[in-house]
């Protein structure tokens, strides 16, 4: 989806000058009913985003996929962003209160209801976009916002992946690895402790599909002395292994539905079910690290 602030920024652009035209007209019939117009197009511009943000993260063939195809998914985006504008309740109702109230009567001239239809939605939109989402998993995301963007810098992984990955595996922190005693392992991601590995372990009762069972088995896993460390490790160990190759491309395109098919291909877990939840979580990490921008 693309940010708050250019979704705010195109405004009334989307619509072009014949729109304007209109909505100067209709300011000078009734100027209620020209913020009303504002709103509804801001709230169908929003949809449309969000519409395209999840099929984004749809995983799909591609079998089917060409140009005609894509060209009626979004015609279909679009006129389904539209029937679902402008109903009670809806976005454009709250910035349509919210409008009424910033702005006085002799305010209401079509440049000006849009300016302010401007500022009013990149105010909503960050709060719309986190709404129903658990307070702790807003926190795990600021928590390891930081942490993952200077791994992202290194590896050219975008930091949204590796932080929807590490809630993915640690159940946003609830399910963090521990050692026998209770200390921290730092390790969010679930990366076990090979062979070469030579720094500290923890031995996990983890549960493993083994052909097509679930079975509990006891796994050394990396321990490390901080998240920043844990989130180091994980870029060098997808970025360093040929295995992975394929997926750190996907990554850097930008295709999260292809980064976690490729994972889950890759053996990275033995979940079937690993990329359509991954995946999941990517889009929940990316909503929540727009807001932090």
């Amino acid at each position: 989806m693309a940010s708050f602030q250019s979704i705010a920024g195109q405004g009334l652009g989307s619509s072009g000058l014949d729109g304007l035209n209109g909505l100067k007209a209709a300011a000078a019939r009734d100027p209620k009913a020209s913020i009303r117009e504002t709103a509804r197009q801001f709230e169908a511009l929003f949809m449309q985003e969000v519409m395209k943000s999840m099929r984004a993260s749809t995983l799909s063939s591609g079998m089917l996929d060409n140009s005609a195809t894509q060209l009626g998914t979004e015609m279909l985006d679009t006129q389904f962003a539209g029937k679902m504008s402008g109903l009670p309740g809806g976005l454009s109702e709250a910035i349509q209160k919210q409008l009424a109230r910033q702005m006085g009567a002799q305010d209401l001239t079509p440049e000006n209801v849009r300016k302010a239809s401007q500022t009013t939605l990149a105010q909503a939109l960050p709060a719309l976009a986190t709404k129903g989402i658990p307070s702790h998993v807003q926190g795990f995301i600021q928590q390891h916002d930081a942490a993952a963007k200077a791994a992202s810098a290194a590896s050219g992984i975008p930091a949204s992946f590796m932080v929807a990955q590490a809630a993915h595996e640690s159940g946003w922190g609830r399910r963090e690895i521990v050692g026998a005693d209770g200390s921290k392992s730092h390790n969010v991601f679930g990366i076990k402790a090979t062979p070469g590995w030579t720094g500290k372990t923890v031995d996990v009762r983890t549960t493993e599909v083994i052909n097509g069972q679930a079975v509990k088995v006891t796994a050394k896993f990396r321990a490390y002395g901080s998240y920043d460390e844990a989130f180091r490790d994980y870029a060098r160990l997808i970025s360093g292994n040929a295995r992975y190759a394929k997926v750190v491309a996907q990554a850097q395109d930008g295709n999260a539905a292809g980064f976690a098919r490729g994972l889950q291909q890759a053996g990275y877990a033995t979940d079937p079910a690993y990329a359509t939840k991954l995946a999941a979580v990517i889009a929940t990490t990316q909503r929540v690290q727009r807001t932090l921008a």
